[in-house]
């Protein structure tokens, strides 16, 4: 209790705030308004207008992605990236349980069926290691791809979720995707600003799926972007989520089932704005996450931190109790004194939705579904 105690008065300390502290709250302190207001007078407030372009090419120079596809939100960006990747009806994909359910839901949305396989204790995000297991027990390559051998589905695709912005074992995932001639496709929802081995997470698999949502640490109110090396896949994904439209100067011809998943101009400028500011909230989360581990160091209290040769972008911070009666104390204590804690997800096999998926024995992801806890993590 007196470590709760001292946690409160520390983020009441930082934030220099005695009202409620929320979890993960906006910042707008540069261009936002400005650009706002060019956009309302340029009449162009829809899907066509200057600041996707210049969202779309900021995206490309910050990840160093060969092409970005502004898109409505972070789920819209999963969905069609799968069905780039090949993932077609009543195929797989693998990925985790603990996630947030939008990964989960994208692979429905394809009319595909998600297998759920463990995490990594350090990096909560997709086992290399468990994935290897899980293929070597159920895989079977054929001429066209990876299948099921207790379903007969094909495996069309692997997504594993950065979580919180911590990015999962890549090269590993990687060789073991490579091995059973998978796609891998990142879910780097969370992970803007985070690189693996120098390289920015979304870049590293086929392609992936980015959230701009009013929660992250870069938000365009709701957006997402898709983000590739592969300038044909990118070129794809550009078509698909405008309708897919041939262009036309006055036409309207659609040659096959696409989406109107375009970005509003105004949410590509307040994106645009926020994205300027990027570095700026990496710096202040980076100084935050530095005191939280000072001061939980040597409490009993777990801060978790960014794994060897990677730099996280401490989107949500966390710690680890030690057994769920000590979660349920931290969490009822700090919301109690308006600190806002939050359990991280519920595993999605325990939802109604997904209770019936394939899934391994999930020791490490139910290991940490009792134990960490998000705690305020927004840039002053």
């Amino acid at each position: 209790m007196e470590n709760i105690q001292n946690m409160v008065s520390f983020v009441r300390e930082h934030f220099n705030s005695d009202q409620f502290i929320p979890l993960h709250e906006p910042r707008f302190r540069g261009n936002e308004k400005k650009y706002l207001a060019e956009t309302i007078d340029s009449t162009f407030v829809s899907s066509v207008g200057a600041f996707v372009d210049q969202f779309e090419n900021m995206m490309q120079d910050i990840t160093g992605a060969a092409k970005s596809v502004a898109v409505v939100n972070g789920s819209a960006s999963l969905q069609v990236a799968l069905r780039l990747a090949g993932v077609k009806k009543d195929e797989e994909v693998i990925t985790q349980a603990l996630t947030f359910i939008a990964t989960a839901n994208a692979i429905v949305y394809n009319n595909a069926i998600p297998v759920f396989v463990d995490v990594d204790l350090d990096t909560m995000g997709l086992s290399p290691k468990a994935l290897e297991d899980f293929l070597e027990e159920f895989g079977e390559l054929r001429e066209d791809g990876c299948y099921n051998k207790s379903t007969g589905r094909r495996i069309s695709a692997c997504m594993p979720m950065h979580t919180f912005g911590f990015p999962v074992h890549l090269d590993e995932l990687m060789a073991v995707c490579n091995k059973w001639q998978i796609p891998l496709v990142e879910d780097a929802a969370e992970s803007l600003g985070s690189f693996y081995k120098g390289k920015h997470t979304g870049t590293i698999g086929l392609i992936s799926g980015f959230s701009f949502n009013g929660n992250k640490v870069v938000t365009s109110g709701g957006g997402g972007a898709i983000v590739t090396n592969d300038i044909e896949l990118g070129t794809q994904a550009k078509y698909l989520t405008t309708t897919a439209k041939r262009p036309h100067p006055y036409e309207f011809f659609h040659d096959e089932l696409g989406y109107n998943f375009r970005m509003p101009n105004l949410n590509a400028a307040l994106a645009c704005a926020q994205l300027e500011s990027l570095n700026g909230f990496l710096e202040d989360k980076r100084i935050l996450a530095n005191k939280y581990a000072e001061f939980f160091n040597g409490s009993g209290i777990k801060f978790r931190q960014e794994t060897a040769d990677t730099k996280a972008n401490y989107w949500l911070m966390c710690v680890e109790l030690n057994n769920k009666a000590e979660r349920e104390e931290f969490l009822k204590n700090t919301n109690d004194q308006g600190v806002m804690t939050r359990p991280i997800w519920n595993l999605m096999y325990r939802l109604p939705m997904y209770a019936n998926c394939q899934r391994d024995a999930q020791k490490n992801a139910e290991f940490l579904e009792e134990r960490i806890v998000n705690i305020p993590s927004s840039a002053r």
